[in-house]
């Protein structure tokens, strides 16, 4: 920790490509006039889904300081959004340390909690969902149903008096040009981080999940792995530290050598490299399908107990498919979604034959 002006100021070691190095703030006092804070402190997926507001948000405001309040560990793919000149460490319901800020902007959910937390920094201005006067979290629309997404055997139709739902990307984009700023939904791409891949066009097998309620059974992992190592695809698994012994449990029983494990190898900028350079990916609703979508790289996702509709690849995109029973579930549970453990290691497999890497 170095001192800049009788500021608290934590320096970043992580290197934008082209090698000018962006900084994390930990700021104590007023920051610099004109500085926007957004807030989205949440996980990859988050963030990945929150670039096209934090872009139209960037080209709004060309010269002003901009900075995510998100843990730290994201600050890699942050900076590599270009939308952010900084990251401030913060906790998924704050406090944000920036005070009196000239703009916050409430990314993070529908309040009234996080955007009390972003009051608490004293900005000249909010920009928040549910605010008097202002813009609502909910849309008046219908549902028109989701069935592209769904394997054949899996298609149910729309069901009566629902309200329509909203691309987790599209509501944030919504919140910003309810204040005059432009977004653009399909801006999802990342830059490429300036790390070599651990692995050149492999296929990766993603088995984990930020909760239960999204994990598909490892042993379903396993046979789709198994059959595509067999047809010849080189396959990794991949996981946080956390998930090493789900990955290599998964990469034991589908007969593939223990270097197939990158679980709890490869730090962020690591993994966005690998899927940047992969040939597929393969999992559940978890934030490295985003990063597939960001970086092009096709991708079978596995969903339940949440819609496509709402946080799947953006429409239009063949080389994404993305399969659904057509069943909404509890997202809290603490088990695997009855629509999610539905699908098979044979609609798997169909799907991947769809894309060009095949079977």
């Amino acid at each position: 920790m170095t001192s800049r002006n009788g500021r608290r100021y934590r320096a970043s070691r992580y290197r934008t490509p082209g090698g000018r190095a962006r900084s994390s703030h930990v700021l104590g006092d007023r920051v610099p006039a004109g500085t926007a804070v957004a807030l989205r402190a949440l996980g990859l997926g988050d963030l990945l889904t929150g670039l096209p507001a934090l872009r139209g948000l960037r080209r709004a405001r060309p010269d002003a300081q901009i900075l995510l309040a998100t843990p730290r560990w994201l600050e890699p793919v942050a900076l590599l959004s270009g939308a952010v000149d900084g990251v401030v460490d913060t906790p998924q319901l704050g406090p944000v340390a920036v005070h009196r800020p000239a703009l916050a902007v409430n990314l993070h959910g529908r309040g009234p909690a996080s955007t009390m937390v972003l009051r608490a920094t004293a900005p000249d201005d909010l920009w928040a969902f549910d605010l008097p006067g202002g813009v609502s979290w909910d849309r008046d629309e219908r549902r028109a149903g989701n069935k592209h997404h769904a394997p054949e055997e899996h298609q149910t139709a729309p069901e009566k008096h629902e309200v329509a739902e909203e691309h987790e990307v599209a509501r944030w984009c919504r919140l910003l040009e309810a204040h005059g700023v432009e977004c653009d939904p399909d801006d999802l791409t990342l830059a490429r981080p300036d790390v070599p891949p651990v692995v050149t066009g492999a296929t990766i097998v993603h088995p984990g999940g930020a909760k239960p309620v999204r994990r598909w059974p490892a042993r379903r992992w396993a046979q789709v792995a198994r059959t595509l190592a067999a047809a010849g695809h080189r396959v990794v698994v991949t996981g946080s530290p956390a998930e090493t012994d789900l990955a290599a449990a998964v990469a034991r029983d589908a007969g593939l050598p223990p270097s197939a494990v990158l679980a709890g190898a490869t730090d962020l900028p690591a993994l966005c490299a690998l899927v940047a350079s992969g040939s597929l990916l393969l999992a559940a609703d978890t934030g490295i399908g985003h990063l597939a979508t960001a970086y092009g790289t096709p991708s079978v996702l596995l969903f339940g107990p949440v819609s496509p509709a709402q946080w799947g690849p953006p429409p239009g995109r063949g080389q994404h498919v993305a399969l659904w029973s057509g069943r909404r579930g509890d997202p809290a549970a603490a088990t695997t979604d009855p629509g999610l453990a539905s699908i098979t290691p044979q609609d798997v497999l169909r799907a991947v034959a769809t894309l060009p890497s095949g079977l």
